[in-house]
């Protein structure tokens, strides 16, 4: 029996992978200013996601707090894809508010978009929070070779992006993204 194609594409992906973060929040930032890690800024979503990835065997070497400002999220990006990590997760500022700027401020800088992502995302949501699911803008692309995820700001939310559809394509997407 041959294994199925898209296991034979994820078999000789890398295992573990350096993540950067960014946590989208202003009334967190205003609380908590530049802090260095999700714990320091009682950032539940940002803590959930680490806590995922190292379980997994992963890392966070890079994490922000910013505001929701199209200069502060785009600054933050562009460090981050800077830095060592091979995939860029942001939590916050999906939403249809009018102050939610993440994908204005994100989606321009998609070298490729990755509309599975969004589309698997929301489908996974609808049997934990019903047709609100049309309310997230949760969206992915690539930007200078890196695969970047742009998440809803809840804790459930994270946690279901990284467990049913991040962690297990990690290897797999930035594989394709290199090439």
């Amino acid at each position: 029996m041959t294994e199925p194609i898209p296991e034979i594409h994820k078999k000789d992906a890398k295992k573990s992978f350096s993540f950067a973060l960014i946590t989208i929040s202003t009334s967190r930032y205003e609380k908590y200013g530049d802090s260095s890690l999700p714990e320091e800024a009682e950032d539940l979503s940002g803590k959930a996601i680490k806590g995922l990835l190292e379980v997994a065997g992963h890392q966070v070497s890079f994490y922000r707090l910013v505001s929701d400002e199209k200069f502060s999220i785009t600054e933050a990006v562009l460090e981050a894809l800077n830095s060592s990590a091979d995939i860029l997760i942001t939590s916050g500022g999906t939403g249809l508010a009018p102050k939610d700027l993440t994908i204005e401020s994100i989606t321009p800088l998609f070298e490729k978009e990755i509309p599975g992502f969004g589309e698997l995302f929301r489908y996974k949501s609808l049997e934990e929070i019903g047709t609100s699911v049309i309310l997230t803008r949760a969206s992915a692309g690539v930007i200078k070779s890196k695969a970047v995820f742009c998440l809803p700001g809840s804790p459930n939310a994270v946690k279901l992006a990284l467990s049913s559809i991040i962690i297990p394509e990690a290897g797999h997407i930035v594989r394709h993204v290199r090439e």
